[in-house]
This record gives structure tokens, sequence and C-alpha cells, in this order.
């Protein structure tokens, strides 16, 4: 019985590994196992040109897995993937410019709004209950707001 070092002794393990982590990476997209992936078909093709004991073949692999991670980390610090809604997970930023209602007082530059059907803290000029603001800025979850 063979057990799953030695399928390694051969090219094949090592392309069929890479094939396998190709297909997670598409299945579980995290762009990373990509770069893992590339090391385990580069280590395949270096077994298959130069004949490697198992141990050998292990150190080219993690050899190789560290310069393609390192390489790809750094690929995509030069090439960022620009996001369609930049603003996707910052709620904050998202509000600037709308135009709210206070909902307590604005009194000594803090009061609360009302966000859609949430209530916020916010921080701005003194205004009445009723008044209506403009959202300019946030700081972590305090609105900072201005007369409308």
């Amino acid at each position: 019985m063979m057990d799953w070092l030695g399928m390694l002794d051969d090219h094949w393990g090592w392309l069929v590994f890479a094939a396998l982590l190709g297909v997670a990476e598409v299945m579980i997209p995290g762009v990373f196992l990509i770069w893992v992936a590339l090391a385990a078909a580069v280590t395949g093709l270096i077994a298959l040109a130069v004949p490697l004991s198992v141990p050998v073949q292990f150190l080219i692999f993690a050899g190789l897995c560290l310069i393609a991670v390192w390489g790809g980390r750094r690929w995509y610090a030069a090439n960022p993937v620009n996001s369609q809604d930049p603003l996707l997970n910052d709620r904050t930023a998202r509000l600037i410019g709308e135009v709210i209602t206070v909902v307590e007082a604005i009194d000594n530059g803090r009061g609360r709004v009302k966000v859609g059907d949430s209530v916020w803290s916010c921080r701005g000029p003194d205004a009445p209950a009723g008044s209506r603001v403009r959202v300019i800025g946030a700081d972590a979850s305090v609105l900072q707001v201005e007369l409308a």
C-alpha cells in the first residue's frame, strides 16, 4: 500500500496537488492558495526534470511557497484591486453629505441625530431637536454635523 508521501515521489503528485489547490482557490477565493499552487506546480516541474528525494522536494516546495507568497503580496500591494464601492463597509463615510434630523438637542457641541431607523451621537453647533443638519464627517461612531 502506497502512503501519501510516496505519491509525491513522482512529479505527478505535485502537479495534482497544484491543480487541487487551484480548484480550491476558485471555489474559496482568498488569493492565497494560488501562490501555494504555483509553488507546487514548479516543484512538480523540477521533480520531472531532476530526480530528487522526497525531503529535497519538500524543501524546494517550502522555499518556493515563501517566495511565491512574498511575491504575491508585493504584487498585490503594487497593483491594488479597485472596489466598485469603496465605502461598502464604512457606514459613517457613506453618511457624509446626508441631511438628517436632530432628535436630542445639540447642546455644548453634543447631541443625537436620527439616521434611518437608528439614533447616533453627534458633535456640532448647538441646534434644537427637530433641526436639520448635514453630516460632514465622523470620528469612530460619532457623526460630525453642521447646520443644513
